[in-house]
């Protein structure tokens, strides 16, 4: 790679920031077509009912309504099927149990199901329409708590499974792990709470409908992680279409953090009815609309169990987990807790057996799907605090028994019991650069200095790596004639900066100037098929995509500049957008070789017209960032109200292509833990199965004033798994503060019995801790 002052490690400014600042920026809402109509869904009030008669004679008179469609309509017209396949197996070989869902039900499974879409010439009148929708329930009791969903009395999401497990799960060497159970000095065990979560990004969802009946191509606006994964379930099952019939564009995206990565029922039901009614339809979602419907997040009630021997080593880690599903499956859902969150047990020590059991449960409640770091900030949760659990039974301070443990760079490729293969990072460096900065060593002197002034003081941290970097996606780069550069990419922002970092990527590899540059994403039509942004992927396998291309690039153009400079090919050299002879000073660059590469009369022979390259790169090993977080908390002692007085991380990152880019996703990942510990949670009344939390009057995300400055410390080691060297940011945030701001909270109340104490450690449930009997 080329040492570019704009290229990779420049803390540029964000390019993509002042239309964003400026308002200029085009969201979903700002997207109108001419004569479209605007959709409003009837939801179920009810979280368990057959629908028995839906009357929309009266909305249909109310002003303005085009059309009401029901499940009746979509069922004849042959449309409207969401199904998310899985492979997933339980213990005994049967396989998930995978019901099918529509886009339009006359049966509700939860509060929010769809019932009914009306369209209407203007966004209040298709609301008020709604509203006049008459809707018959033969409803039942609803199951909300998975627990109590598995009792042999529960009532029944999927009657026609007779139950509502939809796996019991099992994956590692139980025979091996029982074994090392039972020879340990010692055990810990814990059971925490991954709290239910709605994701609130700042932009809802939303859609705009088109169908070109000369064409008989679809046309869907969308906000979405990456096009590929949304097309391809719009067109089969959702409109039984051929993927070649629809075309996705996604323009600005307000956030996304998993829950925009899959298909929804008001994107079939929107393009359906475009092509029905004959025109452009749009819906955008109220925020109370999303919290009700919006996929939810997390949802584990999880026990782990460490096994020590009298040396304080780890013989071996094992997990059960009930595991929330909501009432459907969406792709991501059952995967979360068992593959993709397991992967974690071992998290960054040496332990040689691992085994864990999941069951995932039905429930009358909204869908579970993927949420910034989908499994591994709920297990690194598990094992760090299970880690700190372990410390406190055997007396010895945590750091101490980490350092034990932790797996050293000597070591490395490491490869651990579930299968992780780690290539670079030093765990017990940034462990004590961490708590070093934080001055750990002070600890009782802080603690003391609180108890004066009436507070509880703790400290707690956690160290992590997690597997980042998978699946695929693919970028093409191009000149045209003017030596400008066009990169393509099938990732997709949702606020990351990917249009920032792919141009120093670009100007690092091929020595562009930033300002001859563009980035094109979020168009199925010019991107083609790739999985999107997701599990830290952006730029770790996007980049791996543009260098790969890039090298296709310069070695075709090392052919034309050979012709102009009249030398041999093998005598041409390439750096900093220039090519030339090797030892002279006779020199051609990018517009030169674009010029010619466009002028097929002036090509070398064999030479096709055109500078362009891509490359489709499906990743076959991950990366692994890692660091350790360190959080101080004051816990008053009257009201229990927590305040995050420090938070310190130090952190690897590998090569980081914008450190300012890198630290705000770091930010804004930790944000979203302390949510989850302190303030987040997703509640429905376990009788009437109601959402109680459906807005943010009732459900608290954290402001910039329970927020404390954010102390980094980068310390990257070199990634050996991609061209680039990079590792992932975005969801480390959320894995490494999850247990961190946890372990403080518990820290804090060492004196106090704190075994039924569950997230989020709201003021209330503190304060009732304080109040119980002293263990």
């Amino acid at each position: 790679m080329l040492d570019v002052p704009a290229g990779i490690g420049a803390p540029r400014v964000r390019v993509e920031d002042e239309p964003l600042l400026r308002g200029n920026a085009r969201f979903i809402d700002d997207i109108n077509l001419a004569g479209q109509g605007y959709a409003a869904f009837v939801r179920s009030a009810m979280p368990s009912a057959r629908i028995l008669r839906i009357d929309v004679e009266q909305a249909r008179k109310s002003p303005g309504v085009i059309a009401i469609l029901t499940h009746a309509e979509m069922t004849a017209d042959g449309v409207g099927r969401i199904h998310s396949p899985s492979n997933l197996k339980s213990a005994d070989g049967t396989p998930i149990r995978n019901p099918q869902q529509t886009a339009l039900t006359d049966h509700a499974r939860f509060v929010g199901d769809t019932l009914a879409m009306v369209v209407a010439q203007s966004p209040a009148q298709a609301d008020d329409a709604a509203l006049l929708v008459e809707v018959d329930y033969d409803d039942a009791p609803p199951a909300i708590d998975p627990a109590a969903a598995l009792l042999a009395d529960a009532p029944l999401v999927w009657p026609e499974f007779g139950t509502n497990l939809a796996l019991d799960w099992e994956w590692g060497k139980t025979d091996e792990v029982e074994a090392a159970f039972a020879r340990a000095h010692h055990v810990s065990r814990i059971t925490v709470t991954n709290n239910r979560l709605v994701v609130a990004a700042l932009e809802p969802r939303g859609a705009v409908a088109q169908y070109d009946a000369a064409t008989e191509r679809y046309t869907v606006w969308t906000p979405t992680q990456g096009g590929t994964p949304v097309q391809t379930a719009l067109a089969n099952p959702g409109l039984g279409v051929a993927p070649s019939q629809v075309r996705v564009i996604t323009p600005e995206v307000g956030g996304g953090f998993g829950i925009k990565n899959l298909i929804y029922p008001e994107q079939i039901l929107v393009a359906w009815a475009a092509k029905k009614l004959s025109r452009p339809i749009k819906w955008y979602a109220s925020r109370t609309d999303a919290f009700l419907t919006d996929y939810h997040a997390r949802d584990h009630e999880m026990t782990g169990e460490l096994a020590l021997d009298d040396a304080g080593n780890f013989l071996a880690i094992r997990s059960d987990v009930l595991s929330n599903m909501g009432a459907y499956l969406t792709g991501a859902a059952p995967v979360i807790p068992t593959g993709g969150g397991t992967r974690m047990l071992a998290n960054v020590y040496r332990v040689p057996l691992a085994a864990a059991r999941t069951r995932c449960v039905f429930t009358h409640t909204a869908p579970i799907s993927a949420f910034r770091g989908a499994g591994k900030p709920e297990y690194a949760h598990l094992v760090e605090q299970l880690v700190d659990q372990a410390a406190r039974d055997l007396g010895i301070p945590s750091a101490q028994l980490r350092a034990r443990n932790l797996i050293s760079p000597e070591e490395m490729p490491y490869t651990t019991p579930t299968g992780m293969v780690y290539d670079s990072g030093d765990f017990a460096a940034r462990m004590h650069e961490a708590l070093d900065a934080i001055d750990a060593a002070s600890t009782e002197t802080r603690r003391a200095e609180a108890a004066a002034r009436g507070k509880l003081y703790g400290l707690g941290y956690s160290v992590y790596t997690e597997p980042d970097g998978f699946k695929d996606n693919r970028a093409e780069l191009s000149f045209d004639p003017s030596g400008h550069l066009t990169v393509i990419t099938s990732a997709q922002t949702n606020g990351q900066g990917h249009a920032s970092a792919y141009t120093q990527i670009a100007t690092s590899l091929l020595g562009v100037e930033p300002s001859r540059i563009t980035i094109v994403e979020g168009d199925t039509d010019r991107t083609g098929f790739a999985s999107g942004s997701g599990g830290s992927r952006s730029t770790t396998v996007t980049g791996a995509a543009m260098h790969i291309s890039a090298d296709a690039l310069i070695s075709k153009a090392k052919r034309i500049a050979a012709q102009l400079l009249e030398a041999s090919e093998a005598d041409i050299a390439f750096d900093a957008g220039r090519f030339e002879i090797v030892g002279t000073d006779a020199r051609v660059g990018w517009d030169d070789i674009a010029r010619v590469a466009h002028n097929p009369g002036a090509l070398p022979p064999g030479v096709t017209p055109g500078l362009a390259a891509d490359h489709h790169y499906d990743a076959p090993v991950y990366c692994f960032p890692s660091g350790c977080h360190v959080c101080e908390v004051e816990i008053d002692s009257d009201t229990g109200s927590v305040e995050i007085v420090r938070y310190v991380n130090s952190s690897d990152f590998g090569t980081m292509i914008n450190p300012l880019i890198v630290e705000g996703q770091l930010q804004g990942g930790i944000a979203q833990g302390v949510g989850q510990v302190l303030y987040e949670h997703t509640v429905y009344e376990p009788e009437s199965g109601q959402l109680l939390s459906g807005s943010f009057m009732d459900y608290c995300i954290p402001r910039a004033t329970q927020l404390p400055a954010f102390e980094t410390n980068m310390a990257p080691t070199v990634c050996t798994t991609n061209p680039l060297g990079v590792k992932g940011v975005g969801e480390s945030g959320p894995t490494a503060a999850i247990p961190a701001v946890a372990n403080a909270v518990f820290d804090a109340l060492r004196d106090h019995d704190v075994s039924t104490l569950r997230m989020p450690f709201t003021s209330e449930r503190i304060w009732r801790v304080l109040r119980s009997p002293m263990s």
